[in-house]
């Protein structure tokens, strides 16, 4: 443990901490060609010395060099439609070398049984409802308000970004469910509250009181999901 600590701590500091923004816009720009990609390499390759303390020395090696080449495909790659999607892949892959580093120096097993328990599907079974499944079940219940909602936004209301509420409605009923297994009820008021604080703009305009129904109807019905979920989850828990 103390080994795979360390190794994500260099990480981090190698790939966040020590990486200016600029450095990463050359690197974009200039790809391999960029000064900074090989400054980007010195630092892991120091950090990870430093960390170490000059040990382990064959895996600084081949950490240092699957990230420079993991780095080079991603810049090679990169595009401004796919650059959150390799962001996310590129980290992947250097935590899955790092884990492999990790098994090399010091072996370990994972035991599938424990991971895919009754408990871990329970928890994993409601995540995936509370975010996805809720979701499009209040766009199906909601579908009669969406047309009417969306002309009186052509006829000057104004827009929102893209996939906003969805993103919204997820974060909300995940803060609401975590609040239930964790017994805080209280702090699910001040989330509707902190909802409504932000929500004003649009719910003070007298002219506008379809939104303003609509608003509340999806909230409602996005908090009604989680409450209800949470309390399920809790319940099926007991015969687990």
């Amino acid at each position: 443990m103390i080994l795979a600590l360390k190794l994500i701590l260099a990480h981090f500091i190698g790939d966040f901490v020590l990486q200016p923004s600029h450095w990463v816009e050359d690197k974009l720009q200039n790809k391999w060609k960029s000064k900074y990609l090989y400054g980007h390499i010195g630092i892991h390759l120091l950090t990870l010395l430093l960390i170490l303390q000059f040990q382990h020395l064959g895996a600084v090696a081949i950490i240092v060099v699957s990230h420079f080449l993991i780095d080079v495909g991603k810049l090679s790659l990169t595009n401004e439609k796919n650059y959150r999607w390799l962001f996310v892949v590129d980290q992947i892959l250097h935590l899955l070398v790092i884990a492999a580093m990790v098994y090399w120096i010091s072996p370990f097993e994972i035991d599938f049984s424990t991971v895919f328990g009754e408990k871990n599907l329970l928890m994993i079974t409601f995540l995936v409802f509370v975010t996805y499944v809720c979701g499009i079940l209040m766009r199906m219940l909601l579908a009669p308000y969406i047309d009417e909602i969306a002309k009186d936004e052509e006829n000057g209301e104004g827009g929102s970004l893209k996939n906003a509420g969805t993103y919204i409605g997820m974060l909300e009923r995940l803060f609401v469910f975590g609040f239930i297994l964790i017994q805080q009820w209280a702090a699910i008021g001040l989330l509707i509250a902190a909802k409504s604080v932000f929500r004003f703009g649009d719910l003070n305009k007298g002219k506008n009181r379809k939104l303003t129904e609509y608003v509340l109807i999806g909230t409602l019905l996005s908090f009604g999901f989680a409450i209800l979920s949470g309390i399920l989850y809790e319940y099926l828990l007991l015969f687990i």
